[in-house]
């Protein structure tokens, strides 16, 4: 009998279209398999009757960003009762908000970049960065994924800036730091392998990350002598175990003068054709079919 798959793609959030395209790759795969019978829906009015009709064995949860990793849809989906896919209610909900996830990554010894929150309604903000973090900062949303809303700021452009965030209740400002960006993947127990990127952008952000314009150079295998590769890896997986994620995540780092910043933890990383974790399951002979279905199957597992 064939195990019968919902992927689940689109969404409200701002990564609205990653998200389709992570859904179209994923449906695309496990179509040309006869083990499966699938199927694709949105997270609309129709969803529940969607899960109620078909009965699905499993679902594949491909939306990202707001709703779709922040342990909302997760949450529907526990009382549906239905196996899903990548992380639970808790770990999904940390993970997404990055000032919780910094505050278990302090009191565990896992080195972040240093913040501030920030509420709008501070009129020195200025004065107050120069003292606590000094300039250049990042400035991001607390609670969005893919690099959205992320600007890079220095004293000058800092309030304009800010002006762009606006709509949010509140906001991270963050030191920020230079140097390599190396992003490693877990997969269940298993330290998957990790990439590194050379944006011709400032930094890694939206576009770098999903514009075949933006050139961004993908190395793998990591130029790093092996002690620090061990390092990198390790805090990758011991993040993935504090906050309690299973499936697959993906967790992001800053190399600088031989220490380790990571900058945060995706726990639905992207399965586009420009997306990391794929290409470093394929450097490691897991080839993109046979990755789709170990996350179907961790799936099931794991209820």
């Amino acid at each position: 009998m064939k195990k019968k798959v919902i992927v689940l793609g689109g969404g409200i959030s701002k990564e609205r279209l990653i998200s389709l395209e992570t859904a179209k790759s994923v449906c695309g795969v496990l179509k040309k398999n006869k083990k499966y019978r699938t199927i694709f829906a949105e997270p609309d009015e129709n969803f529940i009757k969607k899960i109620k009709n078909f009965k699905p064995d499993v679902i594949f949860n491909a939306l990202h960003g707001q709703f779709g990793e922040d342990g909302y849809i997760q949450t529907i989906l526990e009382s549906q009762k239905v196996n899903y896919t990548h992380s639970g209610v808790l770990s999904s909900s940390i993970a997404m908000d990055k000032e919780i996830s910094k505050k278990i990554f302090i009191r565990n010894k896992i080195l972040t970049p240093k913040y501030i929150k920030y509420n709008f309604e501070e009129n020195n903000i200025i004065s107050i960065v120069q003292k606590k973090l000094k300039f250049p900062v990042v400035i991001k949303p607390i609670n969005e994924g893919s690099s959205v809303n992320v600007y890079i700021c220095t004293k000058k452009n800092l309030i304009k800036n800010l002006k762009k965030l606006k709509f949010y209740n509140e906001i991270l400002i963050e030191e920020f730091i230079p140097g390599r960006e190396i992003q490693v993947a877990i997969m269940g127990n298993k330290k998957l392998g990790a990439i590194e990127l050379k944006p011709k952008r400032k930094f890694y952000d939206y576009k770098a990350k999903y514009s075949v314009k933006a050139k961004t150079k993908h190395i793998i295998p990591v130029a790093l002598e092996k002690k620090y590769l061990k390092k990198i890896m390790d805090i990758a997986f011991k993040a993935h175990k504090l906050i309690g994620c299973r499936g697959v995540t993906r967790s992001d780092f800053k190399y600088y003068k031989k220490k380790f910043y990571l900058l945060e933890i995706n726990t639905q990383p992207g399965m586009t054709k420009l997306s990391l974790v794929p290409e470093i399951a394929k450097f490691r002979g897991i080839n993109f079919a046979n990755l789709i279905e170990w996350i179907l199957n961790d799936a099931s597992k794991n209820r």
